[in-house]
């Protein structure tokens, strides 16, 4: 039989919307700055890990291998093997699943896995013939040959290329299960309300650690929340990827953020070992792959092959994490949940799944109020399912979010 894998710990630092400019934090200094304290209230000594696994989407050059980075700045040894996962949305989770697989085939025991993203750092990318141009700009010999190369300068050169980007994809999926603007705009108003509810109860503080930047400033909370959205005030807004009749908005939308966060994950020896306290134990987890147009429904196909292989129904998961990518998004995914066609074509089911009680949802709130560090949500989903879990007595939960590139993820998680 498989060993059992358990998550003991974990922690995570504030998530900062990106505003102008890059933030205060690297990817490797915000998983440095969650990571410390983490490490530093464990009963084993940070050397004593096996290996270290952090998911980065948008590594920055001072930082090439930001896994290794981090663990040799929050003092793990020069022994320490560390490495990064990519594998966009779902780099955070990867490294949680890498590292499941691991300690399950017993390679190891103890294995700091996480998610850091710094979108306040991610570069401006020129298209193909920009970079052309500004090559043969630097190469351009005396004034003449320069003002000859400025003059070839086109604004297309500055314009980035896309064919479908994940807004549209929202837009795809909203269209085909018939969201409209009204659900997703009432959908982000209660996302923020269920945040600033959970700040004010809290709730968060135990997986929160403050942050403290070079200048002096401190950060101790996820910024992003507007309490005061209401469903007047996100209608005033425009469309962003499809206008003027697009359902996708800044307001409904994931912010784009800065963050981290750290799991740490131990096998049955390894709890023994170090007399510590599993919060919870992972059961299975599960990838699955679709057409990039409508990855936004990335979630309903891994989490459908994981109940399957578990033999559990929807109804069987007391609480859940679907990465708020877009309101839109997640209401395509409860609709195709819910759409006896689909289910039936698409997810090989008798029926419809049915329902997921929007009680048991994202209960604090998601990415559309906290913000979505592209390669550290699916780290946080994981860390915060299982906080929400042991507050709300509840037993089994499962974590699952949309990938862009059309791919999805989901983890099943029962608590101990």
């Amino acid at each position: 039989m498989a060993r059992p894998i358990f998550i003991v710990d974990g922690s995570r630092t504030p998530f900062l919307k990106a505003r102008s400019g890059p933030g205060p934090f690297t990817p490797v200094d915000l998983a440095v700055q969650c990571g410390r304290p983490l490490l530093a209230r464990q009963p084993f000594p940070p050397n004593a890990f096996d290996q270290v696994i952090l998911g980065c989407v948008n590594v920055i050059a001072d930082e090439m291998n930001p896994g290794r980075v981090a663990a040799l700045r929050l003092g793990m040894g020069e022994s320490m093997i560390a490495h990064t996962v990519q594998i966009n949305c779902g780099s955070g989770m990867q490294s949680i699943d890498t590292g499941y697989r691991y300690i399950r085939e017993g390679v190891a025991d103890l294995i700091l896995a996480g998610g850091t993203e710094a979108l306040s750092y991610a570069p401006l990318v020129w298209p193909a013939a920009g970079v052309r141009w500004f090559a043969g700009l630097a190469g351009a010999k005396g004034v003449g040959a320069k003002i000859m190369a400025l003059l070839k300068m086109r604004p297309k050169y500055f314009k980035p290329i896309t064919e479908l980007n994940m807004g549209q994809t929202a837009e795809v999926v909203g269209h085909l299960f018939g969201i409209t603007r009204e659900q997703s705009d009432a959908y982000a108003v209660e996302s923020h309300k269920r945040l600033a509810h959970a700040q004010s109860q809290g709730w968060l503080k135990g997986e929160i650690e403050t942050a403290f930047a070079s200048d002096g400033s401190f950060y101790d909370h996820d910024d992003g929340v507007r309490p005061d959205s209401t469903p007047d005030s996100l209608a005033k807004l425009k469309p962003v990827f499809e206008r003027p009749w697009g359902q996708v908005t800044a307001g409904n939308s994931s912010q784009i953020t800065d963050g981290a966060s750290w799991v740490i994950l131990a096998s049955e020896e390894a709890v023994a070992r170090h007399g510590v306290q599993p919060k919870a134990v992972i059961v299975d987890s599960q990838w699955a792959a679709l057409d990039p147009s409508i990855m936004g429904l990335g979630p309903v196909l891994s989490t459908t092959a994981l109940l399957k292989r578990n033999e559990l129904e929807l109804a069987d998961i007391e609480t859940w994490e679907l990465n708020e990518a877009f309101a839109t998004q997640v209401l395509g995914c409860l609709a195709a949940w819910n759409d006896d066609r689909f289910c039936r074509e698409i997810l090989g089911l008798p029926g419809a799944a049915g329902k997921i009680d929007r009680a048991k949802l994202n209960v604090d709130g998601g990415a559309i109020s906290l913000g979505h560090p592209v390669g550290t949500s699916g780290n946080r989903i994981v860390l915060h399912l299982i906080n929400a879990m042991k507050r709300l007595g509840t037993r089994r939960g499962i974590a699952t979010e949309c990938i862009g590139g059309g791919l999805g993820g989901a983890m099943l998680i029962e608590t101990v």
